[in-house]
């Protein structure tokens, strides 16, 4: 039986401009996707509203038509995406999974603070005090928090290259899924998301290998099958000449300032080659796609 098309994402968050460790990401998940003759889905995580800003949005656009970059589903431009697109038109949606998991009884309502979080665990691991406390899920400022995996417990991820895995969920701890203010969490949303747009391919940091697994336990609580056999592949991050990560929360320069100071994007195309295992340095989109269809044996 033959195996279904490649269906993957480009999904930035526009709480600010898009560094270069966007960029990398965005330029090896498209190489990835047109060498597997795949589809390429622009999603843009905006929930959170008080961060969202409309010339984040614009910057998403303009980084792709400066990278190259094409993609087949998703808005063609800010208004599009704000009419259509946005995660806060699939409200509905992530409410339904929310309602399975509590009438699974997988859920529990908490009113901590992070600073009261904090003070019982400075290493911000949820110490589970509201676990046994059976608060109202509907009172005001009361978050949802999904019920840590029990002791031992493993979750199958199939890898790209390396194939399937049995990796533990020994540090995902009672996380939020649904905040304060009624909105869904990154971990419930981008999973929901993921199952909505039947994407089987997600391309992301080593950083967030903690959210894969958070979201395969919630994947396998819900039964929503396309994540659970979705293939992965965590690459590593680019980092600045203090060897820290890149990223806008550390103040990274941004890919609006490479643009408006007439910078090329090959460095970038460069480094996706290297982080993809070629031979050879690709400096633009065809190029890279070209060696990546042979090193894949895929021509």
């Amino acid at each position: 039986m033959a195996s279904p098309p490649l269906r993957t994402r480009l999904a930035p968050t526009p709480s600010g401009l898009l560094h270069p460790g966007n960029g990398l990401s965005f330029i090896m998940t498209w190489a990835i996707a047109r060498a597997r003759q795949g589809l390429v889905l622009l999603r843009i995580d905006d929930l959170d509203k008080a961060r969202t800003r409309k010339a984040y949005v614009e910057d998403i656009f303009r980084t792709l038509e400066w990278l190259g970059l094409d993609y087949d589903e998703g808005p063609d431009g800010v208004d599009h995406f704000f009419a259509h697109w946005s995660q806060h038109t699939r409200l509905d949606y992530y409410e339904g999974f929310l309602q399975q998991l509590r009438q699974k009884g997988q859920l529990f309502a908490c009113t901590c603070s992070r600073k009261q979080i904090q003070a019982l665990s400075p290493d911000g691991s949820y110490p589970g005090t509201c676990l046994a406390r059976k608060l109202d899920f509907d009172a005001p400022k009361t978050a949802w928090r999904i019920r840590a995996p029990a002791s031992g417990q493993l979750v199958e991820v199939q890898l790209w290259r390396e194939g399937p895995e049995a990796v533990s969920l020994q540090d995902i701890d009672a996380f939020v899924v649904r905040q304060k203010n009624g909105f869904p969490a990154y971990q419930l949303a981008s999973l929901a998301d993921d199952e909505y747009f039947r994407i089987n391919f997600v391309v992301r940091g080593a950083d967030l290998w903690t959210s894969t697994r958070a979201q395969l336990h919630l994947a396998k609580l819900l039964g929503t099958a396309c994540f659970q056999n979705a293939v992965f592949w965590h690459h590593e991050l680019l980092k600045g000449a203090d060897g820290e990560k890149l990223s806008k929360s550390k103040g990274a320069g941004s890919l609006q300032a490479w643009r408006e100071a007439g910078e090329s994007p090959a460095v970038l195309f460069r480094k996706a080659s290297a982080m993809l295992g070629l031979a050879e340095r690709a400096e633009s989109p065809g190029e890279l796609v070209e060696m990546l269809v042979k090193r894949l044996h895929l021509s």
